[in-house]
Formats: C-alpha cells, sequence, structure tokens
C-alpha cells in the first residue's frame, strides 16, 4: 500500500508487509479532486449514502460509483481473484528487506508509529486484562509482519511469545534474522516463536492460542469477502477476553484502489461496515499521531468479539513484567 496523500482520499498502505508509506503516483484527474469545491460535493453526496455503496477511485483517476462495481472488475472470477493476490505478493517481492523498503522510503516514520502504538496497546491492556495481564501467559500475532518491524520493536516488548504471518518469503526470512538475537536476550521469555509464510486469505489460527492478533498495514490487500472470512476464521484463534487491533490508512470518503499493489484504502465508515458484517465490536479507537501531513491519516481499532464491558482497573504492578525496550 502506498501512504503519501497528495489526493484528498488516497493514504494508504495496502501490504502484506508494514509498509505504511509509498509516494503517489496519481494521475492528474485524480489529483482535481483536489479542488475544495469539487471535494466537498463528492464528500456530502458520499456521506448520505451507506458506508458500503460510497464511490471510490483508483490511481489512475478512474471513479467506481460503488466497492462492488470495483470488485466485481478486478476479483470478479477465479481467475481474476487469483491473479489480484498473486500481483499483490509480486510487488512485494520486488521491495528490498529493509525498514525502508517496507515503509516504502519513508523509514523515518518507524518511531512515531511505534509511539502510537505502544501508546494505544498500554490502555487496552491495562483496561482489558486484569493486572494489564501480569498474571498470563500474554501470546499475539503480527500479521503482515513483514521484517519484524513491529514483533521486534513493540509486540516482543509485551508478549511472551509472538507468531508472525508473512507471505513474502525474503521479508519472513529477514525477520527471523532480525529477531534471532532478540530471541537470544529474552532467555525464552519474551521471543518471536513461529513464522508463517502464508497469506492473510488462507491462514487458520491455531484455536484459543492469542491473547491479541494485530493486523497492520496489510488488510486492505483482501477483497471484502475475504476481510470478513479472515476475521470470522480469525476469531477462533482468540483467547477468551482476546482482541483483534487493526491499524490501517483512511481514505476521507468510499475508498482509493492503488492498482500498483493490489490493495484498496478504505474510509473509516467503510471500515466499520466490514466489522459489523464480521460481527465484530468496536471496542476503542484512536488517530496515529505525528505522521507527515502528506500521508493518509491512520487510525487504529480495538475490536472485540464479545459487546465491550466496562474497562478493568489495573494496579500498578501491571508493568512489573516489561521488559526494556530492545533496540
Amino acid at each position: 500500500m502506498h501512504l503519501i496523500n497528495t489526493h484528498p482520499y488516497r493514504f494508504g498502505p495496502l501490504c502484506y508487509t508494514q509498509k505504511p508509506y509509498k509516494k503517489s503516483h496519481l494521475s492528474l484527474q485524480t489529483t482535481i479532486y483536489c479542488h475544495p469545491t469539487r471535494f466537498h460535493k463528492h464528500y456530502t453526496a458520499a456521506a448520505i449514502q451507506s458506508p458500503m455503496e460510497a464511490a471510490g477511485t483508483d490511481s489512475d483517476g478512474r471513479e467506481f460509483k460503488n466497492p462492488d462495481e470495483m470488485w466485481l472488475e478486478h476479483t470478479g472470477d477465479t481467475n481474476k481473484k487469483t491473479q489480484w493476490y498473486h500481483d499483490g505478493v509480486a510487488y512485494w517481492e520486488g521491495v528490498e528487506a529493509s525498514v525502508n523498503g517496507v515503509l516504502g522510503g519513508y523509514g523515518h516514520v518507524n518511531d512515531a508509529d511505534v509511539k502510537g502504538s505502544e501508546g494505544f496497546l498500554q490502555t487496552l491492556l491495562a483496561e482489558l486484562f486484569v493486572d494489564g495481564g501480569i498474571d498470563r501467559h500474554l501470546v499475539a500475532l503480527d500479521c503482515g509482519s513483514g521484517i519484524g518491524r513491529i514483533t521486534k520493536n513493540l509486540l516482543i516488548r509485551f508478549f511472551n511469545e509472538v507468531d508472525l504471518l508473512e507471505p513474502v518469503s525474503h521479508f519472513l526470512d529477514a525477520a527471523r534474522e532480525n529477531l534471532v538475537q532478540e530471541n537470544h536476550m529474552a532467555l525464552d521469555k519474551h521471543k518471536a516463536t513461529n513464522f508463517y509464510c502464508v497469506p492473510l486469505q488462507e491462514f487458520t489460527p491455531d484455536a484459543g492460542r492469542y491473547d491479541v492478533i494485530w493486523v497492520q498495514w496489510c488488510i486492505g490487500h483482501l477483497t471484502d469477502d475475504d476481510f470478513v472470512s479472515f476475521f470470522n476464521r480469525a476469531k477462533i484463534g482468540l483467547k477468551p477476553g482476546g482482541f483483534f487491533v487493526l491499524k490501517e490508512n483512511l481514505a476521507r470518503s468510499g475508498f482509493v484502489l492503488d492498482k500498483e499493489d493490489r490493495s484498496i484504502t478504505r474510509s473509516d465508515s467503510y471500515f466499520k461496515g466490514l466489522f459489523s458484517r464480521c460481527g465484530l465490536h468496536l471496542y476503542k479507537s484512536r488517530e496515529q499521531k505525528g505522521l507527515p501531513k502528506e500521508l493518509f491519516a491512520v487510525k487504529m481499532y480495538a475490536l472485540t468479539t464479545d459487546i465491550p464491558k466496562r474497562a478493568i482497573k489495573a494496579r500498578s504492578k501491571v508493568q512489573a513484567n516489561r521488559p526494556g525496550i530492545i533496540k
């Protein structure tokens, strides 16, 4: 997915690998929507439609009246759908296995991204787990793990085990290498355990393994139906009381299709419509701060399988089992 927001709707790393930003290659036709008057009219029209009917555009500037029209054209039969997913992985196979590579040349946003995610995760652990989960053996799944950027800089610090899911083999190989030292330093108390080279649309987790399933900058590669199917399968992998975190780019309205890497950037209302189809409940959301203005807005969603209960009051010992940050 690409992250640059030269277009009012577009900002998005839809990718299997943590790639939040990449320069936009939108045509002049698409950029015309940046005109305040035309954008306002289009946004207002979309706002009165249901979230799943809002109009969208692609990276060539072509308009679609709704997502169904776009999906029918690009994934409307078995061959088209197979090609969609093949092309998405093929794009990332041509990207170097580095932080700058998976972030589309915006490697400098890594610290701000991790900081925002850490604050959100700490809040969720404190509110949803007794004593912040200090007495639990915490396990997370990093979806679209890429080179292990999120696991290394965030998840492995809070979870006893982290599994990585990534369909691009050279990214996953780099993740193994990047996390070898962390595993050794953690003395098995906080470690990367399993490395799955499987695409999201084909993955089914072991039942009841995960406290948190973290999905960042990758869900845009999935069609709407596969989005719903993925979360329905992934629910099985959550422990009682476990939850999802979805962190993604946002289109201002409707959607934006990136034809180069085969991904779609959805709007907030589009996401919420899909959450409803998945039977998921929105517990809390937060906007990512500190990113360059030319990038799409990024939002974090905490999703539960049950109707959220009141937050659990955590005592001060919540941080007792948290190791220091791994440099």
